[in-house]
Formats: structure tokens, C-alpha cells, sequence
């Protein structure tokens, strides 16, 4: 039997930083994996990658060009708006993990 020494509080609250962290990572890959995945029904490729999202979908929505309908477009807004939250929350523990 392995004995692993007690944490103080500090060391679980830095811990517990890096567990949110990651299931903020987790679902941002998530939403943004379900983003490519219903342009792609609509025939809209989008790359792999957060970077790519982000700057290739505003301008697919935008385009009138695609056909894309109305209720569709205000559906990927949205879920963009999410990812871009959930960005967010990754930045802030970063900078709480960092300090």
C-alpha cells in the first residue's frame, strides 16, 4: 500500500483549479466540435482548431452567398457566443492558476 501525504488546503485549491480548467477545455472542444460538425451538414467546412472557429464562422454566417437559413445562422451565433464564454472562463483560471 502506496501512503500519499495529506494536501493542505492550498494544494486542493490549486488542484481544484486545474480539474475546473480542464472540464472548461473539455466542453469548449465539445462546442466547438458540434459547430464544424452542422456546418458540415450544410456542406461548410471549418478546420480543426479553436483558432479556426473563430475567425472562419462569423464570416459564414455573414455570407448571404451560402444559403443558409435565417433561424440556422442566429442558432451558430449562438452557439459561437458560447464557445466564445467558455473561452473566457479558461482565460480567468489561467491567470488565477498563474498567479
Amino acid at each position: 500500500m502506496r501512503f500519499v501525504p495529506i494536501k493542505n488546503v492550498e494544494q486542493q485549491s490549486v488542484l481544484s483549479l486545474h480539474r475546473v480548467r480542464q472540464g472548461f477545455v473539455k466542453a469548449r472542444t465539445a462546442q466547438a466540435n458540434q459547430i464544424r460538425g452542422l456546418l458540415g451538414e450544410y456542406g461548410l467546412v471549418v478546420p480543426q482548431g479553436i483558432a479556426y472557429i473563430a475567425q472562419r464562422v462569423p464570416s459564414l454566417i455573414e455570407d448571404a452567398e451560402n444559403e443558409l437559413p435565417g433561424t440556422f445562422r442566429l442558432l451558430i451565433q449562438r452557439l459561437l457566443d458560447y464557445l466564445k464564454a467558455l473561452q473566457a472562463q479558461v482565460d480567468e483560471i489561467e491567470v488565477q492558476i498563474k498567479a
